[in-house]
């Protein structure tokens, strides 16, 4: 038994090991490989202030360490509100963009976008993430009406995929409306883009998603006991009606917070948590929840690199690449299902 417990916890360390190498490395290859090459030599000569010129320390410090810096957040976010959102519902295949929570965060951000844009209002990081989290919020209110009232998951994830699907057509309509020189901008946000990311998003989207996740890591505990079975969880003193409220305002904010920067991703939320508990061989929430967060963040940095590099000069949409990756996993989650 000892021993048993002993081989779980070497492969635990020996996961999280890998996942931290592999951030490591996809984010430092983010930074380097790009239309102007930067070597790692170069990068650690910018970093010691020898100077390598005005243009590759721009194009380091002003654009792509901010851009790799969002996507690990984001990434991390994203993967996060999936595996919470599986937990909530008991389903694999439930995450924020199959239930239609990102379309809807998506649907209140450019509405809230072409209205001050139409103004020429400056729209700031935290009513973004304000607009889109009642959009979230909005969404994931329809999709708990309709989880009292069907009881098969999969019309469930149907009914989310339908809501998404309408509010994708509100934005686009709302879109259409928008100005001329707003609508590439708002166009390409709404296909998911980490392009345009600057420090101030950074310092918002860290303090939002890492205070999240270190209220959900703190769950940790009455997680398991849910997972486990509502019954059991009332009988070691779990209040279930609570903590459900929790992790829908947390899957939310996470959700929110990807949307609000980057616009809707697609299949990370799926993709990665099963991913993680395939190399975990476990869903203890206390290993999934940090353990989810690297994956997402490893397989961002992946799919944004193949995004930029892939057919470069043209830029893929993330969530191009991300199905790409993405889809095959919920394939074959249903397939075993």
């Amino acid at each position: 038994m000892i021993e048993m417990q002993e081989n779980r916890k070497s492969r635990y360390m020996t996961v999280f090991l890998l996942l931290g190498i592999g951030t490591s490395v996809f984010f430092v290859l983010n930074i380097c490989i790009g239309s102007v090459q930067i070597r790692l030599l170069d990068m650690i000569r910018i970093f010691s202030r020898d100077g390598l010129g005005e243009t590759p320390e721009r194009i380091l410090m002003d654009i792509r360490l901010p851009r790799a810096a969002a996507v690990l957040i984001l990434g991390g976010a994203l993967s996060l509100a999936g595996y919470l959102l599986q937990t909530f519902f008991n389903n694999p295949i439930a995450g924020p963009f199959v239930l239609g929570i990102s379309s809807g965060a998506k649907m209140v951000v450019a509405l809230i976008m072409v209205f001050f844009l139409g103004r020429e209002i400056r729209v700031t990081s935290g009513a973004m993430i304000f607009g889109a989290f009642i959009g979230a919020m909005l969404s994931m209110g329809f999709v708990l009406l309709l989880s009292g009232r069907i009881s098969s998951m999969s019309m469930l994830v149907v009914s989310g995929v339908m809501i998404g699907y309408i509010c994708s057509a509100i934005t686009e309509l709302v879109v259409t409306f928008a100005d001329d020189a707003d609508i590439v901008n708002l166009h390409n946000w709404s296909r998911g883009s980490f392009s345009g990311m600057t420090w101030d998003n950074v310092k918002v989207m860290a303090v939002v998603v890492f205070m999240t996740f270190f209220a959900v890591f703190l769950m940790s505990k009455p997680l398991a006991a849910y997972r486990l079975g509502e019954a059991y969880a009332r009988n070691v003193g779990v209040d279930i009606r609570f903590l459900r409220v929790c992790i829908v305002i947390f899957s939310s904010i996470l959700s929110a917070s990807v949307v609000a920067f980057a616009g809707p991703i697609s299949f990370v939320g799926i993709a990665a948590p099963h991913l993680v508990k395939r190399l975990l061989h476990t869903a203890e929430p206390i290993w999934m929840i940090p353990s989810c967060f690297l994956g997402g963040s490893v397989f961002c940095l992946f799919c944004d690199l193949l995004a930029r590099t892939m057919l470069s000069p043209t830029e893929l949409s993330i969530s191009t690449v991300t199905a790409i990756f993405g889809a095959p996993v919920v394939l074959w989650v249903v397939a075993k299902r």
